[in-house]
């Protein structure tokens, strides 16, 4: 390690946590928040300088049944003297494309700069993945037009879910980056505030997008539920409408086959007739009334 040099840490043994703590003097809170997956995104400053910034990035995880589960997870941003360090309890795509090279004028010795084209790749993920619900939501949704299956329902749910989250977090990263723009925590020049601005930008359209996405989901849900209760409806008016036109034959036959004397036309194939024409009758007013489609 060296100064102005950035340090990655990914799901940290005790062992490396009680080193970095006793390397760097870093505040052993610091790395507990930034590992908590029940973290919201927020800032927060120590007397000796020390300056942790908790946001959350967007993940997707490819589920047994092929859908796939967008949600969010805490990263660690803890800024020293002489380093800055990311936290992360798993592996993100972010990190990645930071480490390998993938995001511009990169230089880990601004350090405010850099932490800020780290969240501008976190923004850009966010707008990433919203995009994918939609295409999956709209693939979905054309699926259920010809057949109602589970598995498009579920998909369906999974993606509300998602974006429930999404919404969850990006309003608490864009709170956090707010407390930025006013400059008392971290200091900021010309360029970085040109930055935190395009930043600030990314974030309230990822909002407004997640909101859009999330009402028409909501309107897709429903109306598939208003669907699904209308083609059982329609299932049973059929099944009612053939059980009232089996019940005639079966109930005149049942006159006759009482051990009763005196019914009329007691000669089988009248009986017969008379229940088949019945029969006829009520199926035609039944067709006639839309009973059967």
């Amino acid at each position: 390690m060296e100064p102005g040099c950035w340090i990655s840490v990914i799901s940290p043994s005790q062992e490396e946590i009680d080193h970095l703590i006793g390397s760097l003097g870093i505040d052993a809170g610091f790395i507990r928040s930034s590992l908590d997956e029940e973290e919201s995104s927020r800032v927060e400053t120590e007397d000796n300088g020390q300056i942790l910034l908790i946001v959350d990035l967007p993940t997707a995880e490819k589920q047994s049944d092929n859908t796939v589960l967008y949600s969010t997870m805490p990263m660690g941003i803890i800024i020293l003297p002489d380093y800055v360090l990311t936290i992360c309890q798993d592996d993100s795509y972010i990190i990645d494309e930071v480490a390998d090279g993938l995001v511009k004028n990169l230089n880990t010795a601004y350090k405010t700069r850099f932490i800020l084209q780290v969240l501008m790749r976190v923004a850009a993920r966010f707008l990433q993945y919203l995009k994918q619900i939609d295409k999956i939501s709209m693939v979905t949704e054309k699926q259920l037009h010809q057949s109602m299956k589970n598995k498009e329902l579920i998909q369906l749910m999974g993606l509300q879910k998602s974006l429930v989250y999404f919404s969850t977090a990006l309003k608490s990263n864009e709170i956090t980056f707010e407390k930025i723009n006013r400059g008392r925590i971290i200091r900021l020049y010309e360029e970085d505030q040109d930055l935190l601005d395009d930043l600030l930008i990314e974030i309230k359209q990822a909002i407004e997008m997640c909101n859009i996405y999330s009402g028409i989901l909501s309107g897709t849900m429903s109306a598939v539920a208003s669907i699904i209760s209308n083609n059982l409806n329609i299932v049973m008016k059929v099944l009612t409408s053939i059980t009232i036109v089996l019940a005639i034959p079966t109930m005149i036959s049942s006159f006759y086959g009482m051990n009763v004397t005196g019914l009329p036309v007691p000669q089988f194939w009248i009986v017969v007739s008379f229940s088949m024409a019945i029969t006829l009758i009520a199926t035609l007013i039944l067709i006639k009334k839309g009973m059967f489609k």
